[in-house]
Parts: C-alpha cells; structure tokens; sequence
C-alpha cells in the first residue's frame, strides 16, 4: 500500500516583544507608548493545507484568532449560550429587514426557556437559571430592537416607492 504524501504546515508563535498595550503590532521599543510586554510559547500545530493557508494569511493576528476561538469553545458548554449564538450570529450578518422579521427562536432557544419558565412557576429556579433568563431577556430586547428598526426601514421604503 502506496503512502500518500503530504505537505506539513509549521505553525509557530514565537517569543515577540510586542506592544499589547496599544495592539500596534510594532515591537515594544518602537512604539514609544506606555506599554507592557507578553511573553509567547513557542507551539508546531499540524492543520490541513486549506486551514494553513487562511491562518498564515492571518498570521500576525493568529494569537488574538485562537484566544477568541477558545473563549468561544469555553462558551459553547455554557447554558446561558444555548440558541443565543444562532439569534447572535444572523443579526451579526447584516440580514434583510424581511429575514430579521422572519427570526423565530430555534428550537433549542425554546426549549430552554420553557424549561426556566417551568421552574420559575414551580418555585425550583437556581442561580444560573436565573443568570439564564436575564440573558434570554436582553437577547430578546435586542431582537425587538431589531425588528423595530427593520420595519421602519420596510415602511420608508414603501412611502419612497
């Protein structure tokens, strides 16, 4: 059996002197502000050649690229996250006012808040459901706020046709 030859991507994030102050990018004593310096390990990751070449176009910002994955993977097991990404990340991309004021919850949204209304009526509520539903709160102030604003645009622009 014939094996298949591949190419290997070396990753490394050295020791840097940098301004993470200001995130100038430039090396702590050019950058002539106050400043404060972050030492880095040095790390070989293994990635397949299409991931290879988005980080290395990437390269300068990859320590602040795996800091907000990891602290997006750290959230993804946190209740008070359930659903709330998917809401999050469409309005983050910039819909239509006619898809803004299609978004329902998903199912799993639902699901859990239904499961902190049951427990707020049965009096059995914990801390973290309580922390649960004053996120579901403002995520739910935010999609009013967004759908107010996208009917108001439909209506100006009906008036302007």
């Amino acid at each position: 059996m014939a094996r298949r030859a591949t190419k290997r991507h070396r990753i490394v994030a050295i020791l840097t002197l940098s301004c993470a102050r200001h995130r100038c990018g430039v090396s702590g004593m050019q950058c002539g502000k106050l400043l404060y310096f972050r030492q880095m390990a040095s790390i070989t990751v293994k990635v397949p050649d299409d991931l290879a070449s988005q980080i290395l176009a990437q390269e300068r910002q990859l320590p602040r690229i795996l800091e907000l994955g990891l602290r997006e993977l750290n959230a993804g097991g946190q209740s008070g996250f359930d659903g709330a990404a998917d809401v999050l990340e469409l309005l983050a991309a910039l819909p239509t006012p006619e898809e803004i004021l299609k978004l329902r919850p998903s199912p799993r949204l639902s699901a859990r808040v239904a499961e902190i209304v049951e427990k707020n009526r049965t009096g059995v509520m914990t801390p973290r459901d309580e922390e649960d539903w004053e996120r579901y709160e403002y995520l739910e102030h935010l999609v009013r706020m967004a759908k107010a604003a996208a009917q108001m645009k439909l209506a100006r622009s009906a008036r302007n046709v």
